[in-house]
């Protein structure tokens, strides 16, 4: 499988009561595929996998394949602490017709690389789907390291990775080491750089309430080449970004993001609260600034409806 385009992973909207509101995230997909994006990740971390009950997790695997109905490929997220526990969500995302699964680190356990691609390999066997790896360990603790990357690269499963850790050198890696394994950007303020070493793919949080900047930014790079005005798309975005990135409010961000565009999506799940008033302005202010700065552009460039300067 080949991953191209922006792969937005969906949020989860909640009711007041903190119960999932299964019509809101109709609304959410919908939304999402009208916007253009390529691709849509359910029970990934924008979408609080790690908050949900394990049915669910699964009732929503169901909901999202009935929606997309075979528009836009859909990846599920399997992450979860034990191992036995990852193969079942595996196995239920095959059972809901998913396009493919994205695989983790498993959280809090710390486990060596040799570890790691054991349970990543326990998952493949299991479910014999293509596989985006989530290298993430600022959540995860652990890096998908050499001899991760070593073992799981013998399996033509493990096809991307979405590289999150923020570390440039890992880019630098996985760039020149491991070019069988689609790099994927995983990290929004460093988007310019894997687009430059041939990312074309990009799972971004973001795209859930400004998928046409991200898509804007994706074509100018991957589609056209043309850095000189994904470095101007940038530079406008990269405010948001990092908000998003280093602001430590990743998920009440992108919820309130969601209400800013329209499309309220309740609060995030508990131990998480709501950003409160004035972060609530902060984040309004900074997306009125991009905004304001991606229609000039627009102007500027006279581009067309749906396209990329």
């Amino acid at each position: 499988m080949r991953f191209q385009g922006i792969y937005t992973p969906v949020v989860t909207p909640l009711r007041p009561d903190h119960a999932i509101d299964r019509d809101r995230f109709a609304a959410v997909l919908e939304h999402l595929i009208a916007a253009g994006v390529h691709g849509l990740i359910v029970a990934g971390t924008t979408g609080e996998y790690y908050a949900h009950t394990a049915d669910e997790r699964v009732a929503l695997m169901g909901r999202a394949k009935d929606v997309i109905n075979g528009r836009l490929p859909l990846i599920v997220g399997t992450g979860a602490m034990r191992t036995e526990d990852s193969i079942h969500f595996a196995e239920c995302a095959k059972a809901a017709g998913a396009d493919a699964i994205l695989v983790t680190t498993p959280p809090y356990a710390v486990p060596t690389g040799r570890e790691n691609a054991l349970h990543a390999l326990a998952i493949d066997r299991a479910v014999n789907l293509p596989v985006m790896l989530y290298n993430y360990p600022g959540r995860m603790a652990a890096h998908m390291d050499e001899a991760f990357l070593d073992r799981v690269g013998r399996s033509p499963n493990f096809c991307a990775i979405k590289e999150s850790s923020g570390d440039i050198n890992r880019l630098h890696l996985l760039a020149r080491d491991y070019p069988h394994i689609q790099l994927c950007c995983g990290m929004d303020d460093q988007a310019l750089e894997f687009f430059a070493w041939g990312a074309r793919a990009w799972v971004c949080a973001g795209s859930n309430f400004a998928p046409e900047a991200h898509i804007a930014l994706w074509s100018a790079c991957v589609e056209r080449g043309d850095f000189a005005t994904g470095r101007r798309l940038m530079k406008a975005m990269l405010p948001l970004m990092r908000v998003l990135e280093q602001g430590g409010q990743f998920i009440q961000c992108i919820k309130h993001g969601m209400a800013l565009r329209g499309l309220p999506v309740g609060p995030p799940r508990r131990p998480l609260q709501p950003l409160n008033k004035e972060e609530k302005r902060q984040l309004a202010e900074t997306v009125t600034v991009m905004d304001k700065a991606l229609a000039a552009l627009t102007r500027e460039h006279a581009f067309g409806a749906g396209e990329a300067p």
